[in-house]
């Protein structure tokens, strides 16, 4: 691509960064990327698997419309459309402790009294467990409904707090994600160990964005690295302003 500067890359959360949270990337979003492309390298990095990600952002467009994707954190990691590296956090933490965990999560969500409860409360991923208080089965309004509600009563702060307080030597992480959920994966396997798969490829300048980079939300410690340009980001029409403003400017 003629004029396209390889030395900077643009990385990307998903849900409430280039989509709306669980939703289909738009036209508009999609046209400013493939702009975007053509004056640097892109990447994704999201907590869902890959095949969540690729229904967000469309089949057509993942992993062929981005130079780097990673799933799950960033321990499914793709470059050019080839897997280069999977990690799993069954292995690494056994059967014994991740039971344990989940026991605990689910007697505690079976406590919890909230506008609405559904189904698939607990997801295991390949690198990472994906908890949900609502259930991951609700419908679009029903998650507006439990989000506007965690905003008020912190449902998954307490969460998170109860689970850190339960398990303090576990040597895993707790992170609030998304709208809806908590991701749990071992210490060090939040979004930086994407970071691992772009060392070697010497760019001069990394610009992270994300919404959920306050302190507890899973974007945070990649937004903090010092290895990253940090971006917050409230929605995705936002991102394209600050990248417009940030690349687009003549």
């Amino acid at each position: 691509m003629s004029g396209r500067d390889t030395s900077i890359l643009c990385l990307f959360d998903v849900d409430g960064t280039l989509t709306l949270p669980r939703q289909v990337i738009t036209p508009e979003m999609q046209t400013f990327l493939d702009k975007l492309r053509e004056k640097v390298v892109l990447g994704i990095v999201g907590g869902s698997d890959y095949a969540k990600i690729k229904e967000q952002l469309g089949s057509e467009n993942v992993p062929s419309g981005y130079d780097f994707v990673f799933a799950e954190n960033g321990l499914i990691a793709y470059k050019d459309g080839k897997l280069i590296g999977q990690q799993s956090m069954l292995k690494f933490k056994g059967e014994e402790v991740l039971q344990k965990v989940l026991n605990f999560a689910l007697q505690y969500m079976s406590q919890l009294t909230l506008p609405a409860k559904r189904g698939t409360f607990v997801e295991f991923r390949t690198g990472m467990i994906n908890l949900c208080p609502v259930g991951r089965s609700c419908s679009q309004e029903e998650r507006i409904q439990f989000s506007d509600y965690d905003k008020e009563h912190k449902v998954r702060e307490k969460f998170v707090e109860a689970l850190y307080k339960a398990f303090p030597d576990a040597g895993l992480e707790f992170a609030i994600g998304g709208q809806i959920s908590i991701d749990v994966y071992p210490v060090g396997w939040d979004k930086r160990i994407c970071l691992q798969h772009l060392e070697a490829e010497g760019f001069k300048a990394i610009h992270f964005f994300g919404d959920k980079t306050e302190k507890g939300g899973n974007d945070h410690a990649i937004y903090e690295d010092p290895r990253t340009i940090g971006h917050k980001v409230t929605c995705p029409e936002d991102t394209i302003k600050q990248l417009t403003e940030l690349l687009f400017k003549d």
